[in-house]
């Protein structure tokens, strides 16, 4: 049983009466949310589209693949292919799905769908008033490097990176 508290335009926060596996029941705090896609767009120069983007949760400027919210009964690809459009004014000709990712699955249902595109064009932004994005362009082992050193700390960027690594290798 489910007891909404709040409902936005992209969380529901709720109350959910659940039994464990063990038997115990418990009452949690759950978000349930639409999902999302991100895109691994590579250049032919093996450059990966990362934007700089802020984010008033996540403390200020953060590096972010190209990314957003499903809309309702929109497939995960067309979100992908949407958001590389809208955010970084790009389109591509081969898609690839990676992976798709819990986010946070202690107290929220987020799955995120990650993409790798490649056949890149480009075309124009469309940010939306609440955005505030730079599009950068970095040498993919550069990328990695930024990972590494902790100058990327989004999520899903990381297992995206991690994902189009591992996707390369094979």
């Amino acid at each position: 049983m489910r007891n909404s508290i709040y409902q936005g335009s992209v969380v529901d926060l709720g109350m959910e009466s659940v039994q464990l596996p063990d038997g115990r029941n418990l009452e949690l705090e759950v978000v349930r949310h639409p999902g999302g896609a991100a895109v691994v767009a590579l250049n032919d120069q093996d450059e990966v589209c990362l934007l700089r983007q802020y984010r008033h949760a996540g403390g200020g400027w953060l590096w972010e693949l190209p990314a957003g919210k499903l809309e309702p009964d929109e497939p995960a690809l067309t979100t992908a292919q949407r958001e590389l459009e809208e955010e970084a004014g790009l389109r591509a000709q081969t898609w690839r799905e990676l992976a798709c990712v819990l986010t946070t699955p202690g107290f929220c249902d987020e799955v995120i769908h990650l993409y790798l595109a490649q056949g890149l064009e480009q075309v124009s932004t469309n940010h939306q008033a609440h955005e505030c994005i730079e599009v950068h362009w970095k040498p993919f082992t550069e990328a990695l490097d930024m990972a590494e050193r902790g100058e990327i700390r989004d999520a899903k960027t990381l297992l995206g990176l991690f994902y189009a690594a591992v996707s390369k290798t094979e």
